[in-house]
């Protein structure tokens, strides 16, 4: 019972009986925690995080440099352990040759000495999360003492007896963005207790972290994310007060600021005396961005500088895993031992003089190689594979969907696939049968004349208006006996037309068109049930959840049906008896069960029975008209279940209805792709062709670039290549040639609620600006994969599209929630995106490595890349590479690299896009190039941007010095990177829409690239990254005809590369200034609707569904 009386005694009787609020947080983690083990006891008990599947190689680091090392001293003051690409090491704490004490394939990194120096409490993720672990100094005896299966632990501090273990716990929610909390463990292990809760509730993003305690046990300390709201923030002001430290008395529950100001304080580390507290803040010596360690003696409250010349902390970064690395006291309490600069760092307190402690590491590291596989850029016909709203007849003898922009039917039987419409004057979508079978209803778009209903024929002809108005239309359905149209309005003002946008919401018309009538305001993909007097709708009620309502058809007498967690749509049969809902991208249907209040319904409801149909991923639902099926879809694929094939309570039900449906119809079909014809003979400019760029600079003076259709047939001088007669010539003397710009990290919105310009803005003024390639690494898998078709068969002017689609998401957030809990889900997810058009996916922070490799095996398998988010954890980053991820997307969060990581990296064949537009850890480099250049002058981008989206962000912006941008560092570490071979490219997040391409070519010069090496990173290396070398990123014999021309001599000024004066996208020239087509074709492009005098605003609902999405797919953060 003694123990009992010890503070950290009284702290865990508090939590789980005494002080209301981390009790009520206590009883919010158990939840978590039953959830946790529910998800751990799906985890294959086979997978073995270190020995996954497949190739593994052994790579050799000998280093005297470190990357931010965590780092602990022995309590008989002999030695120091730290951490060093997830191994942990010791050494004297004169220096000298580091022993490894773990050397295996888990990520093993931030130990602590245990106050008797027997044991080493550290962070390791060889069960898969990152969990707290104890072992004895000389590694031995390794013991899992935390169970956590999805929240991640880090930041060990023992207590002073020796009992008890702190930790910050990170919990994901929305975002993946781990909210802090600090926890504490016995030894022993257990679930451990809650001590100070996440700052907001289950919704924060704030970090509250680096716990330490006080040296009579008494209380903790740790740092705070201290500004205000509860998302997490790029760019905070570091020179103001954005983490704090705070005290937790352990007794009474009692929270105290101990340290708050100018520069932030974090890392708390109190003195073996208990006297005084060490600390980190951010300094300002009008040089370089830098940390300096601090010491406050906690009776006067005097802070005095000890070492400034830290690096650059992470408070305005995520600091998921620390702020800045583990550093300790001696012993005696007369210096501080800490990691900076690469190196180890002895400081004597009294009298500030710091050594550096010299260190060697030898370590092995097992990598498996990066996956890469290669992708056939422009294949003379290709296979259409993204059908959407696609659905089957009445009499089941049709399929119906709409792909390249128009609507399609396919007979099953014999499978021919034709038009519904001949026409080519505008866009078709949202196709949808009425019950009888003998009509379409669908909507159009037409960039000059808006949007409007339209009824077709079911054997096909032309569609009929039903609409009085031009205006944004979606969502359109038959009433049940065929003389109704019920469909909903959206609005306009970004990628389409704001015109008529006023009074958005569901309405109903007669079929034969005339007056409509507005329903309700608000409500998502509205359809009748079975009677024609009341309308189904989906609505939104939490950031997880969707509602399905109903109202009559006035709009009154609402009722509220069912309620579900991470579904993301509903459809009620046509005999009203049943509801079909997605959920997590699985199909799943249900008796319609009705009380008359909201009953909830998910995977796994038990008060009525509700069955999973699908074994491979569902959208665009829908029901045969005599209710006996329901359909879904997903890419070429569609698919129907029988119900007497899903519930064995149905008369003529199948013997067994527990077989998942796996086969479906495939609706995919050869498209030819675009190839203009000719020849075209581009002389006079200076050439430089990337060729071999690993080895040489070849440039050509007066050259010669001859194209026939959209492949080059010669490079050469003008001399030496012969030029036929009847070739098109174009003098583009004083001009430079270089391969189109590949931007390896785009993202920006390819259509509207699912409608697609003819003609997207955002589109033209890349191409405009030289970017040929993009790669989205998350978007919307429908609208992606469908402009990447039109883009490929000519049917839009776009740079060429590559994309992931929706990310693999390990956020809580219905749509793109991704639960993998196993190689099976994994393959499960991966199958989805490849069907519909993906070359990658993204793995987007899944806490687990188990869950990060399975993703990568299931890829290997189905011969698909992966690159995952960077996500602003450093070790994660690392281990990631190793794993065998294609590349790395994302700067690193911290601001320098060093010899150890250059080593490892430069050893694999994993790439890195470092987004400098976007960079983390400080300001970012959009930020940089708004405040240094006049933006919203660029003539090219007011010809092709809205005023009212180009001028808000670029006229009035923040100003900082130069060395307060933090993306000059990460071009540094890039460069770094890039000198001992690994590929860097370009990525520019969709900032600034085209001219953001120059802006990551800017950041590499100010980070020591030259011209010529910015250049070779914005072609051939995103090329080789996304291995579509065979085909695009040099200018050779054979190779697509993708090349930007620019006026003046962009290899003695890399500011010129924006110049662009004509853009060559598979054979067609562009003049870049109008985007006409010229060289063999005379096209003009058709006028945007921002040019022809309309200055209709972006309607407040299209802002604040753009804003939502942005987030949604991370293009903001």
């Amino acid at each position: 019972m003694a123990l009992l009386k010890t503070p950290l005694a009284l702290a865990v009787s508090l939590a789980v009986f005494g002080a209301s609020a981390p009790a009520l947080a206590n009883a919010d983690s158990k939840a978590t925690d039953k959830a946790a083990v529910k998800t751990e006891a799906k985890k294959s008990d086979k997978w073995d995080v270190l020995n996954p599947p497949g190739e593994k190689q052994t790579i050799t680091i000998d280093t005297n440099e470190t990357t931010w090392s965590n780092l602990d001293v022995s309590p008989d003051g002999k030695n120091i352990i730290f951490d060093m690409l997830g191994d942990i090491y010791v050494m004297p704490i004169s220096g000298g040759k580091a022993t490894a004490i773990t050397n295996d394939r888990a990520w093993n990194f931030q130990p602590k000495f245990s106050p008797d120096g027997s044991k080493i409490a550290f962070i390791s993720d060889r069960e898969g999360a990152e969990n707290l672990w104890v072992m004895d100094v000389n590694g031995e005896n390794m013991r899992k003492v935390s169970g956590e299966s999805h929240n991640l632990l880090h930041n060990p501090a023992w207590s002073p007896d020796g009992q008890y273990i702190a930790v910050k716990q990170g919990q994901v929610t929305g975002r993946t963005i781990p909210g802090g909390s600090i926890r504490m463990y016995h030894i022993s292990g257990g679930k451990g207790v809650l001590v100070r809760e996440r700052l907001h509730g289950a919704r924060s993003q704030k970090n509250v972290a680096e716990p330490a305690f006080s040296t009579d046990g008494k209380k903790i300390y740790y740092s705070v994310d201290a500004t205000a709201g509860v998302r997490w923030q790029y760019n905070k002001n570091a020179l103001d007060s954005v983490f704090e430290i705070r005290s937790w008395d352990l007794a009474t529950g009692e929270e105290e600021t101990v340290i708050r100001g100018s520069g932030g304080a974090i890392r708390p580390t109190p003195s073996p005396d208990g006297k005084s507290l060490a600390f980190v803040k951010r300094i300002e010596n009008g040089k370089e961005m830098q940390s300096a360690l601090y010491i406050k003696d906690l009776k006067s409250g005097i802070e005095t500088e000890i070492f400034a010349g830290l690096d650059r902390d992470l408070q305005e970064a995520n600091g998921a895993q620390g702020n800045t690395p583990a550093f300790a006291y001696t012993p005696d309490g007369k210096a501080l031992v800490f990691w900076s600069g690469g190196v180890f760092h002895k400081v004597d307190i009294a009298s500030k003089q710091a050594e550096v402690i010299p260190t060697r590491v030898m370590a092995e590291k097992q990598i498996t190689p990066a996956l890469k596989f290669a992708v056939d850029v422009a294949p003379d016909t290709f296979k259409v594979k993204l059908a959407r709203w696609s659905q089957i007849s009445p009499d089941g003898t049709t399929a119906l969907f709409q792909a390249l922009g128009h609507l399609y039917t396919k007979d099953i039987a014999s499978g021919k696939v034709k038009r519904v419409t001949k026409q080519n004057d505008h866009f078709e979508f949202y196709p949808s049968f009425s019950r009888d079978g003998k009509y379409i209803v669908y909507t159009s778009w037409d960039d000059q004349d808006l949007g409007a209903v339209r009824v077709v024929s079911a054997k096909g002809g032309k569609g009929k208006v039903i609409t009085q108005e031009p205006g944004h239309y979606i969502n359109p359905s038959f009433s049940p006996d065929g003389k109704k149209v019920l469909y909903r309005k959206v609005t306009g003002g970004y990628l389409l037309s704001g015109d008529w946008s006023m009074e958005p919401g569901i309405y109903l018309t007669s079929v034969k068109g005339g007056e409509a009538k507005r329903i309700i305001k608000r409500g998502d993909n509205p359809h009748f049930g079975a009677d024609s007097d009341r309308i189904f709708f989906n609505v939104s009620s939490s950031e997880t959840s969707l509602e399905l309502k109903s109202v009559d058809l006035n709009g009154q007498q609402e009722r509220s049906h069912f309620k579900g967690e991470y579904i993301f749509d509903y459809r009620v049969s046509p005999d009203g008896k049943y509801v079909a809902f997605i959920e997590n991208f699985n199909t799943f249907v249900a008796p319609f069960t009705s009380t008359g209040k909201t009953l909830s319904i998910n995977k796994g409801t038990k008060s009525f029975p509700v069955k999973q149909v699908s074994k491979y991923s569902g959208d665009f639902l829908n029901w045969k008209a005599d209710s006996s099926a329901l359909t879904w879809a997903f890419g070429p694929n569609l698919y129907q279940r029988k119900l007497t094939d899903t519930f064995a309570f149905l008369e003529g039900a199948a013997d067994d209805v527990s077989e998942l449906t796996a086969e479906g119809i495939d609706l995919s079909f050869e498209k030819k792709a675009d190839k203009p014809e000719g020849l075209l003979a581009l002389v006079g400019g200076k050439v430089v062709t990337m060729r071999n760029a690993d080895q040489e600079q070849e440039i050509i003076e007066d050259g010669v670039v001859l194209i026939e259709d959209n492949r080059i047939i010669a490079v050469g001088t003008r001399s030496d290549v012969n030029i036929p007669s009847k070739a098109k010539v174009m003098d583009i003397s004083g001009k430079t040639v270089i391969p189109g710009l590949v931007d390896a990290h785009a993202h920006g919105s390819y259509g509207s609620r699912n409608l697609q310009p003819e003609q997207n803005w955002n589109q033209f003024s890349n191409v405009s600006f030289g970017v040929t390639t993009i790669h989205d690494p998350s978007n919307d898998s429908n609208e992606v994969f469908s402009m990447a078709e039109l883009q490929r068969a000519g049917l839009t002017v776009a740079p060429r599209i590559y994309s992931v689609g929706r990310i693999l998401y390990a956020g809580n957030a219905p749509g793109y929630k991704t639960p993998i809990n196993n190689l099976e889900d994994a393959k499960f997810h991966v199958k989805r995106l490849k069907d519909a058009g993906a070359i990658s996916v993204k793995s987007y922070n899944h806490p687990r490595r188990d869950t990060r490799q399975q993703v990568l095996e299931a890829a290997k398998e189905m011969e698909i890349m992966v690159v995952p988010e960077g996500g602003s954890k450093f070790q994660q980053n690392m281990n990631m590479i190793i794993d065998g991820h294609t590349g790395l997307e994302h700067a690193l969060p911290i601001p320098n690299i060093y010899s150890d990581v250059v080593q490892m990296w430069s050893q694999t064949k994993a790439g890195f896009t470092p987004t400098f537009n976007v960079a983390y850890g400080g300001i970012k480099g959009e930020d940089y190039f708004y405040d240094k250049t006049e933006v919203w002058k660029n003539e090219r981008l007011k010809a092709f941007v809205p005023d009212y989206i180009l001028n808000p962000r670029s006229i009035r912006r923040p100003t900082a010095p130069e060395h307060h941008y933090n993306h000059i560092n990460a071009a540094k570490s890039a460069k770094q990177l890039r000198d001992k071979g690994v590929t860097v490219h370009i990525g520019a997040h969709g900032q600034r829409e085209g001219l953001g391409a120059h802006w990551e070519l800017w950041s590499m010069a100010q980070g020591g690239f030259t011209a010529w090496e910015a250049l070779r990173s914005g072609t051939i290396d995103g090329a080789k990254y996304l291995a579509l070398d065979n085909d695009i990123g040099t200018i050779e014999k054979g190779k697509l005809a993708d090349l930007v021309i620019i006026d003046g001599d962009v290899l003695n000024d890399i500011r010129q590369s924006e110049k662009v004066a004509y853009t060559v996208l598979n054979g067609r020239i562009y003049d870049a200034a109008t985007m006409n087509e010229v060289g063999n074709y005379n096209r003009k492009r058709q006028p945007f609707f921002f040019e022809n005098g309309s200055k209709a605003p972006m309607h407040s609902a299209t802002e604040a569904y753009m804003e939502e999405k942005a987030h949604k797919y991370h293009w903001k953060h």
